[in-house]
This record gives C-alpha cells, structure tokens and sequence, in this order.
C-alpha cells in the first residue's frame, strides 16, 4: 500500500534514504532532530534522501501529504528522543483520524471499523475517554432534548444481551426485577437509558477493547440496524468505556474523564473524531480544545432524584461514586454500588437507619442486590438522574446545535 514515512534527524541521511529506497514511500515528513543532520542536509533534502521531503510541524505536514498522495499507511522511522512514545502515539492518533495504518517496530494500529448503517436521518454518536465519564447520562439527555424527533438509543455494553434487544419506553422497576430473577444484567445501560430518558433503547454488547476504541466483538451494528427498522428520527449511538460504536455517525460527542486518559497514549484519537467535547474540569477546557477540531465545553453532572420523594423521607443513596445528590441531605451515602463487598455493610446501615427510601443509580449492583434489599426492608426504590450541565455554556443548545448540524 503507498506509504509515508516518518523520518529524523538523529539518523545519518545514507542510512535514512537505504530504509526510504526500500519501502519507496510517496511522501515523507521530518519530524526534528539535528544530531546526524547539518542545516546543509535539509537545504537540500532531496540530493540526501532521494526524494522530497516535508519539513514544518509534523501534524501539518501529515494532513497535507494524505490529502495529496492518497496514502493508506504511515511508516515511522523515527525514534527518541524526535519521537518518544508520547509523541509517536499522539501521531499515531492524528494518523487513524485521516484513516490511515500507523506501522512501526513491533507495532500496527488500524482506524476502528465503522459500519454504514441504511438510515436516512442523523446518527449521533456518545463516547468517552474512558469508564464512567457521562455517557450514558449525557446520551439519555440527548435523546430526551430530541423526544420530538423519535430518538432511539443504541447503547453497547459489557453486560448486554446476546442478540440486540429492544427497551421500551417507560420501562420501570417491575420489568427491571424480572430480569434480574432471569439471571440476566438488570442494570445494563441500555436499560438505565430506558428508564431515565424514557425512550425505545436497543441494547448491545461488547467484549474487549482496543488502544484506539475498537471491541474485539460486538454486535452494535446489528443493534444500529434494528434501531434503524424501528421507524425513528434520530438514533443515538452509545459508547461503552473508551469504545467507539462500529457504526458510521454523522456527529460525534466526546465524554472526558481525567486528563491522562484524554490526552495520554491514543485518548486524542477520540477528541480528533469529536464535533463537541464535554470535560469535567474548567481547567483542563484549553489544553483539550488544542487537540479537538470541535466545541470544547467545560461541564458537570448534576446528581437528583429521577422521581419525587416524599416528605421526610429518610433516604440512602447508593452510587457508584462521592458526588452529592443534589438539594438532598442523605441519612446514608454510599458510593459502593459497583463494589458489592463494601455494599453489603452499607445496605446494613440503612436498615439500621430505617431508611424508607433508597435512591440508587441504576448501575452495578442497583437492581439485584440494592432493590432487593429494599423490598426486604419495605423501602421504596427511586432512581437516581445525572443530569449533564454547562458550566460555562448552555449544554442543552450546544447538542439541539449538534443535532441539527447532522440533518
């Protein structure tokens, strides 16, 4: 396949252009280094190498090269200190954004597939940079500021059904226990987008993930597909973890995490892809905006009951993390729904307390272990919403925007 190579400087030229005669690349990019290399060198690059050569940001250099040779790989010969592993994975990035193989030593990346899914209206895709960053939260908004456009969710998870498998809208607590006492996951995010966003959810699963956010096997594109027959307005592509559904999306919104897992190893891939990009800390907006092409938002999750409570109520919260429920000031919090040894002691203080109100998130250890407690206990059971939030922007038009950029 035509190739591009990446070269230096730490390299003596004649060893360069013997590698670069080999491989017969069409285009190649200096990417710094003056060890082995004079100024005369590359004032005259092409009597040295043997062929053109494009000097200036790498980035740049890449993006041109693409758009005029069409290449199908990038081949690095290039080492540190030009390009430490850092710097090498963060190219490898921008190379799997243009839809090229990244190839060096011991090491081939390939863009994740994407499957094109007959569907005439937009399909928007959630992901993440990592595990519980928002996107089922932000994905079951989405749908929900689209109700009147028929949204369909189609959401890929670890513990999804075997065969695609339509949530309807207003599933609630009854449906979720019986398929708990059928064995099966009753706090799969399909589900929990079912019942919070209120609306049809087609449930999928994955197993396995790559560097670059591709499952080692999923069925989301039969899942899309099923959506797709539904007769919707919208379909609404979730991510799983740091996966990217297998399923072309004309709009893409990207869920950060923490800092490392956007910006470290090939976490820019998924900023690269985005159209808007959520982060949960202001402070880390300007460093993520250098490497999304697209709106970069700062935001919060705002965690509040899904349904009314009642009056003094005596409520315990479980969750998978700290974060306050808010405008509610809990007899018992607990943030070990995903980690049912701590839980068991947990659900034993509320019982302790007399708690007549669990509110718990619909995920982990929600349903089968948390309800049942609850319904042991008398206690009644409400959800809990996190309800994505700009901080610094209106959220809500920012995706009402995004939608309707997609048609």
């Amino acid at each position: 396949m035509r190739a591009i190579a990446l070269i230096d400087g730490e390299h003596h030229p004649a060893v360069v252009r013997a590698a670069l005669d080999a491989l017969d690349p069409v285009g190649v990019v200096f990417c710094g280094g003056e060890e082995k290399v004079h100024a005369e060198v590359l004032d005259d690059a092409t009597a040295h190498y043997g062929r053109d050569v494009a000097l200036g940001p790498p980035a740049e250099s890449l993006r041109r090269l693409v758009a005029e040779t069409g290449a199908r790989r990038v081949v690095d010969l290039a080492d540190e200190p030009v390009l430490p592993p850092a710097a090498k994975l963060r190219l490898a990035a921008l190379v799997l954004h243009l839809g090229l193989s990244y190839e060096g030593p011991g090491l081939r990346l390939s863009p994740p597939p994407s499957e094109r899914i007959e569907f005439a209206g937009p399909k928007l895709a959630v992901i993440g940079t990592g595990k519980r960053t928002g996107k089922t939260a932000v994905a079951g908004h989405l749908a929900s500021l689209l109700r009147d456009r028929r949204p369909v969710i189609v959401s890929m998870g670890r513990g999804g059904p075997a065969a695609p498998q339509v949530a309807d809208a207003g599933t609630g607590l009854a449906e979720l226990e019986r398929i708990a006492a059928e064995g099966r996951h009753a706090a799969s995010d399909y589900l929990e987008d079912a019942v919070l966003a209120g609306v049809p959810t087609v449930g999928c699963r994955r197993v396995g993930g790559g560097l670059a956010g591709e499952p080692h096997e999923s069925n989301a594109a039969a899942g899309a597909r099923l959506a797709a027959s539904l007769g919707p307005g919208v379909i609404v592509l979730e991510g799983s973890g740091s996966c990217i559904p297998p399923v072309e999306a004309d709009r893409t919104v990207c869920v950060v995490g923490d800092r490392a897992d956007a910006l470290d190893g090939l976490g820019v891939y998924r900023l690269l892809r985005a159209d808007l990009v959520l982060v949960p800390d202001p402070a880390l907006v300007p460093e993520v905006a250098l490497a999304c092409p697209g709106e970069t938002m700062a935001f919060m999750l705002r965690a509040e009951p899904a349904g009314p409570l009642p009056e003094g109520a005596r409520v315990a919260v479980f969750s998978t993390s700290s974060a306050p429920v808010h405008g509610l000031e809990p007899l018992v919090v607990s943030s070990a729904l995903a980690r049912r040894s701590e839980l068991a002691a947990d659900l034993d203080r509320a019982a302790a307390e007399r708690c007549d109100v669990y509110l718990t998130e619909l995920k982990a250890a929600a349903i089968d272990t948390v309800a049942v407690r609850a319904r042991a206990e008398g206690a009644r059971v409400v959800f809990v919403r996190n309800r994505p939030v700009g901080l610094d922007a209106d959220l809500d038009a920012a995706l009402v925007r995004l939608a309707d950029s997609a048609g």
